[in-house]
């Protein structure tokens, strides 16, 4: 009976929003990622609104929650938003473990749970049937290659060490990273583990070092990504080794951080979407709003900017999703979103972005590594 009911509502008041929500980590201290999702979210938003809104002239409505970063806290929101009539879907943050601990309960409500950012492979790989999750972002598992053959090919590393955090976004990329060294060709001299919050990397480092290894492998966010690159800038210069890193760095305030230490490391990181040298009439729009409605100067100056093409692109899926649907139903939705047809966006074009075996919109194709210039500028790197 649920979409009869969403089918009266939109026939008693045409104008009553759809919502959808977004819980991110706001108010963590160093973080730009939240903002950046918000700020992708809300230029579709403002899109889909100004062409009409959805089901039949209803404008879309976001509302946010700010989880903190704590996973407890992240699985509260998602019950909270869920709990809003006409609430359509919730968009989480950067977090993997907060996705990982809110599946059981994304699956319990049934509400599509959509990922623009977290990489955990688990997140859209799980046994729930049917599933609620769906991610337009980069996996581990393609990362994982990308960022092995990177250092081979660019810093001439067979011998890799690798450094995780002791989460389930670690323990997945762990899993990733073993099963792609011998593929590219490249040995791995050990794995050293940290808790957030940890005060030093250079024991982790040098054992690591000392093991071989010839450049090292990073999973983790900007605070641990500033804190080695720090310590490694005080070493002698032919002490350090170049760091390829995976993308959490890139949700916050890393070359702040890391200041004037970054020019002394060698440090390339994982990516799935720039806005440099994009000239194509959606970047260019996209690109506008960013300036008018946030003063972004120019494409080298977005911050965390996978967090703002990913959402924008699945803030318009889900739309398209909506409309398939006719309605607020959320289980509609969800089978709306495994059925979409081609769709021209800002990352890529989508000949079917997510089907029932698949809800990843994104592949391997799409991962490359980009590095960082002064004034916080994100290059891609070239072949």
């Amino acid at each position: 009976m649920a979409p009869l009911v969403a089918t009266s509502i939109q026939a008693a008041d045409p104008q009553t929003p759809v919502l959808v929500g977004l819980d991110a980590e706001f108010g963590h201290r160093t973080s730009t990622s939240a903002q950046a999702i918000q700020q992708g979210m809300e230029i579709a938003i403002a899109e889909i609104n100004a062409a009409g809104g959805v089901l039949g002239g209803r404008p879309l409505e976001l509302v946010t929650r700010d989880n903190g970063s704590v996973t407890a806290r992240g699985v509260d929101d998602l019950r909270e938003l869920a709990a809003l009539p006409d609430m359509v879907a919730v968009f989480g943050g950067k977090f993997s473990p907060i996705y990982v601990e809110s599946l059981p309960v994304a699956h319990e409500l049934g509400i599509p749970l959509m990922d623009p950012w977290g990489a955990a492979d688990i997140i859209t790989e799980h046994d729930y049937r049917p599933s609620y999750t769906f991610r337009l972002s980069l996996k581990d598992s393609s990362a994982a290659p990308v960022m092995l053959t990177f250092a081979k090919k660019h810093y001439g590393a067979e011998r890799v060490g690798v450094l995780l955090p002791n989460t389930a976004w670690g323990r997945g990329n762990q899993k990733a990273i073993a099963d792609s060294a011998a593929g590219v060709g490249v040995e791995l001299v050990g794995e050293q583990w940290y808790n957030w919050g940890n005060p030093s990397f250079l024991r982790h480092y040098l054992e690591l070092s000392h093991r071989g290894a010839q450049a090292l492998l990073l999973v983790g966010n900007e605070p641990e990504g500033a804190l080695l690159v720090k310590e490694l800038a005080g070493l002698p210069e032919s002490e350090r080794l170049p760091v390829v890193s995976h993308w959490g760095v890139t949700g916050g305030d890393f070359v702040k951080l890391a200041g004037d230490a970054l020019r002394e490391v060698r440090l390339a990181v994982v990516q799935t979407y720039s806005f440099i040298g994009r000239s194509d009439p959606i970047a260019e729009r996209v690109l506008s709003a960013l300036r008018e409605g946030y003063g972004v100067a120019g494409p080298e100056f977005v911050k965390s900017p996978v967090g703002v093409a990913h959402a924008y692109d699945l803030t318009h899926l889900l739309a398209r999703a909506v409309e398939r649907a006719g309605s607020t139903d959320r289980a509609a939705i969800r089978d709306a979103l495994e059925h979409l047809g081609p769709y021209q966006g800002l990352v890529r074009d989508y000949e079917r972005p997510f089907t029932p075996e698949r809800h990843d919109a994104l592949s391997p194709e799409d991962v490359f590594m980009a590095d960082y210039r002064e004034d916080d500028q994100l290059i891609p790197v070239g072949d």
